[in-house]
C-alpha cells in the first residue's frame, strides 16, 4: 500500500513538473524570433539600436563605422566616422543625431545616412560632456569647462539660458532634458535634477548605456535589461536578459544580440510570458506552504481523512517529494 501511494505521488508529481517545463518553453519559444542578420554583420558590435519602423542601426567601435538594416538584413546606409560618436535616438529615421566628445560636434544625418548638418562647439563654448537635440532647432549641453546646463538654439546661433550644474561628470553615459526636467545617466545611476540643478531623484543602475523616451514613459537602456522609470515610485524591470550582450526596444518589440544572433521578442508575448511565470510560481508557492495541489479544495469523506492520518511516514515522505520536485520547478522558471 505504501510502495503504490509513493508511485501515484510521484506519477503526480512528474506530470507537473512536465506541465510547467512546457508551459515554460511554450512561453519563451512563443516570444522569441530570430531576425535575418548575418552573424557577420553582428560581430564586434558595440552597440545596436532599433527605430520605429523596424530598421537596425550596428555601430561598432572598432572602425567607427554605423550601418542601417532593414528588417530583413539588407543594407541601407552606412557611414565611417573618424572618432567615436554617441547615437542619441533612431526613433525618428528621417533624422537621427550623433554626438562626439572627441571631436566636440554633433551630426545630424538623414534616413539614408547622408549627413545633412554638422555643429561645431569649439568655437562658442569650452568643452561640451554631452549634448541632447531636443528638436531640429535647440539642443541641450553640459559644459564641463564652466559647469553649465547651457539652452542653444543652433538654428541662429544663440544661447537661450545657461543654468549652474555643478555635477559629477564620472561615468556620464546620456543626457535627457524632458518637461523641465533633466535626465543625468551613468553607469551605474540614474538620477533627475530641475533646470535650477535641485535632485528630485536617484536610484542605482547596473551599466546604464542610454535614455530612451515614449511619449512621457522614459526608459533606460543598459547593456542587458530595459528599465521604465515610474514616478514616485522608482525603476521597473520591463525586459532583461543576463546573457545578452546588447538589447533595445521600439514601439512593437524588444530586440537582443546573444551569441552574434539577433532575436526580436514581442511586447506582447513577453508580457503574456512573464505573467504565467508569475502565476505559475506563485501556484508553487502556495503548493509548499499547504502541502497539496492547487485546486483540490473538495473536503475527503472521513474514512479517507482517518487513512491519511494514520501514517505519518506516509506524510513526510509525500512533503519531502513535493519539496525536491518543487525546488526543481523553481530553478527552471528563474
Amino acid at each position: 500500500m505504501l510502495t503504490f501511494y509513493l508511485k501515484k505521488i510521484f506519477l503526480y508529481k512528474t506530470l507537473r513538473l512536465i506541465y510547467l517545463i512546457c508551459i515554460f518553453i511554450f512561453c519563451t519559444s512563443a516570444a522569441q524570433n530570430v531576425l535575418p542578420l548575418d552573424t557577420l554583420k553582428l560581430k564586434e558590435a558595440k552597440d545596436m539600436l532599433a527605430d520605429d519602423y523596424g530598421n537596425l542601426y550596428i555601430y561598432k567601435n572598432k572602425d567607427f563605422s554605423f550601418t542601417k538594416y532593414d528588417s530583413l538584413g539588407k543594407q541601407i546606409g552606412k557611414m565611417m566616422l573618424t572618432v567615436p560618436y554617441k547615437v542619441q535616438s533612431v526613433q525618428n529615421p528621417l533624422t537621427l543625431s550623433l554626438f562626439s566628445e572627441n571631436a566636440q560636434e554633433m551630426k545630424f544625418v538623414d534616413q539614408n545616412m547622408n549627413e545633412i548638418q554638422r555643429i561645431d562647439f569649439k568655437q562658442k563654448f569650452g568643452f561640451i560632456k554631452m549634448a541632447y537635440a531636443e528638436d531640429l532647432q535647440q539642443l541641450w549641453l553640459l559644459d564641463d569647462s564652466t559647469k553649465r546646463l547651457i539652452q542653444y538654439n543652433f538654428r541662429n546661433d544663440t544661447t537661450i539660458n545657461a543654468f549652474p550644474f555643478d555635477i559629477s561628470f564620472e561615468d556620464l553615459m546620456d543626457m535627457l532634458v524632458y518637461e523641465g526636467k533633466v535626465y543625468i545617466l551613468t553607469k551605474k545611476h540614474l538620477r533627475i535634477y530641475s533646470v535650477k540643478f535641485e535632485k528630485l531623484f536617484e536610484a542605482p543602475v547596473d551599466n546604464g548605456k542610454r535614455f530612451r523616451r515614449e511619449n512621457d514613459n522614459i526608459l533606460v537602456v543598459t547593456n542587458n535589461s530595459i528599465l521604465k522609470y515610474i514616478p514616485e515610485k522608482g525603476m521597473s524591470v520591463i525586459f532583461e536578459d543576463p546573457d545578452a550582450q546588447i538589447v533595445d526596444k521600439n514601439i512593437l518589440s524588444y530586440f537582443e544580440i546573444k551569441g552574434n544572433k539577433l532575436y526580436l521578442y514581442s511586447l506582447e508575448k513577453v508580457k503574456k510570458a512573464r505573467q504565467q511565470k508569475q502565476q505559475e510560481a506563485e501556484l508553487q508557492i502556495i503548493e509548499q506552504s499547504t502541502g497539496k495541489p492547487v485546486g483540490n479544495t473538495e473536503e475527503k469523506p472521513d474514512g479517507e481523512a482517518e487513512k491519511k492520518s494514520s501514517d505519518n511516514t506516509l506524510e513526510q515522505l509525500i512533503e519531502d517529494t513535493s519539496e525536491v520536485q518543487a525546488a526543481g520547478v523553481e530553478k527552471l522558471i528563474n
